[in-house]
């Protein structure tokens, strides 16, 4: 497998997103990608070309081993296909434990969704408690589907969606691109790369060791994340042999199905930000790490004592990575956001759902979500792909380094990789496989064991027998280390607030 013969002058996506962060191109020579990514699957929108350029053996695992490299001289290709590329791009839908799927199979709470208001459509997002009970007070209505359906037809989208926004919740009028780029946020995010590195500041290099076994061993990060693309981003580093330490809070709620896949090589344990005693455990903590991973609303962290300025104090040389829905400008900057919202609102489903009608011959098109959460882990292995490279500069110039990636912006970069003709992306995109027990055959193939690791008291004593999972395994291969699976731990509080080696 290898890329198609090009131009001199030619760069592809992969090529003009390593550039963009000023890193060496020699490396770029070791990536090999499958030389015709799409349809990698039934979409209009380029997700092979997305999904093998920014998944786990694509630019995160090219930027990890060039990390590698610089530590220790060792050189090494990395490969990648398409399709099973696009497979990991729904890691969360494929796993099992002990030979069935876990709870009822369904990832979305049952209001979730799309719905038609009196002048177009919104798309609301239910998954966690607080958000479901906080639309069903704006509508008013019992707790179905059909009831919120009802509701919601008595309202203008934009209306709807501005209110929600007011009290926190979770909602987008779907746009299409026109009428986003139109938009004041739209606006400015244009030109925004999906992935932005800066010095942040001032700090000696960065030690190397000539005897790491992985690309990212004795490498400590903080992962603060929640639902998918953060914690795709921390199951990331965790891969290629970082320590991840996964902080979640115990007052918020959780999404266990979620949780279970993205806490793979982790460990996870829960500090109350509210409490003097865990506030200074986590600055403990980040006195020895090397990545701050954050997912908080903009300026939440900062209010805590943990913005960037505040880290970069507590420990020079560290990299402080962070993740938001619609970026850090523009009157929406503050406003949550999830990927399904951000594809209504930036038309991404009013497009693909008009390319879905050409192909079919509908002559009303209805909006259609991409077949998986793109933005997330696009989001999570690019924000794993910056990391990486602000590790890179603390080797060869030093400093404390940020990272930023918003799921607008990515959004925004899977949109300029063009379209596919809906014949060709309907036509000949193979479809995702049903989600089956036994699996379906294309999943096992693509699949790998792993252990659960089980609660345990206070003394240490397990308190439950391990689980088996079945997992996605990793999209591709690393030529002399091979990325590290690891185990999953049961529940977001199986470890204590430690290091590893401590």
């Amino acid at each position: 497998m290898s890329t198609s013969s090009l131009p001199d002058n030619f760069e592809s996506p992969a090529q003009r997103l390593w550039t963009s962060l000023s890193l060496p191109r020699e490396p770029l020579d070791r990536l090999h990608l499958s030389s015709t990514p799409d349809p990698a699957i039934d979409s209009s929108f380029k997700l092979g070309t997305a999904a093998q350029a920014s998944t786990t053996i694509g630019l995160s695992g090219l930027s990890a081993t060039h990390f590698h490299e610089l530590r220790t001289g060792v050189v090494q290709d990395v490969s990648v296909d398409a399709r099973h590329a696009a497979l990991e791009f729904k890691s969360e839908a494929w796993y099992t434990i002990d030979g069935e799927l876990p709870g009822s199979g369904s990832l979305w709470d049952e209001i979730a969704g799309l719905y038609l208001t009196k002048d177009g459509y919104v798309r609301t997002h239910t998954n966690f408690p607080h958000h479901r009970q906080g639309i069903l007070e704006i509508l008013n209505c019992k707790p179905t589907r059909e009831a919120v359906a009802a509701a919601l037809l008595t309202w203008d989208a934009v209306e709807f969606e501005t209110v929600a926004a007011s009290r926190h919740m979770c909602a987008s009028a779907l746009r299409s691109f026109e009428q986003w780029d139109q938009h004041e946020q739209g606006k400015s995010l244009r030109d925004t790369p999906p992935v932005c590195i800066s010095k942040v500041g001032d700090a000696r290099k960065r030690e190397v060791k000539a005897d790491a076994a992985y690309p990212l061993d004795g490498i400590r990060v903080l992962d603060l994340t929640r639902v998918l693309a953060g914690p795709v981003c921390g199951r990331t580093l965790a891969a290629y042999g970082a320590d991840v330490l996964w902080i979640t809070s115990p007052n918020l709620p959780s999404l266990p199905l979620l949780d279970a896949e993205t806490s793979r090589g982790k460990r996870t344990t829960q500090l109350d930000l509210e409490l003097p005693a865990d506030i200074r455990t986590l600055e403990s903590l980040v006195e020895d790490a090397d990545v701050f991973l954050q997912a908080y609303r903009p300026g939440g962290l900062s209010e805590k004592g943990f913005g960037v300025k505040d880290v970069v104090n507590m420990r020079p040389g560290i990299v402080y990575a962070s993740l938001t829905a619609y970026g850090w400008e523009g009157p929406w900057k503050d406003r949550r956001g999830f990927d399904s919202l951000v594809q209504t609102a930036t038309g991404v489903n009013a497009t693909e759902g008009e390319a879905f009608a050409k192909h079919s011959g509908g002559t009303t098109p209805s909006p259609r979500a991409l077949p998986m959460q793109a933005l997330d882990h696009a989001a999570g292995y690019l924000l794993a792909f910056g990391i990486n490279a602000a590790l890179c500069k603390t080797v060869t110039e030093g400093g404390s380094w940020g990272v930023r990636v918003s799921l607008a912006a990515v959004g925004q970069w899977i949109r300029s990789l063009g379209l596919l003709d809906p014949e060709i992306a309907f036509g000949q995109g193979n479809p995702f496989p049903p989600r089956t027990i036994p699996p379906d055959a294309e999943i096992s193939t693509h699949s790998i064991e792993i252990d659960q690791i089980p609660r345990t008291d206070d003394d240490g004593v397990a308190q439950n027998s391990r689980s088996k999972m079945t997992v996605i395994r990793h999209a591709g291969i690393l030529s002399k280390t091979p990325v590290r699976e690891g185990e999953a731990p049961v529940v977001l509080n199986a470890h204590s607030p430690t290091w590893a080696n401590d």
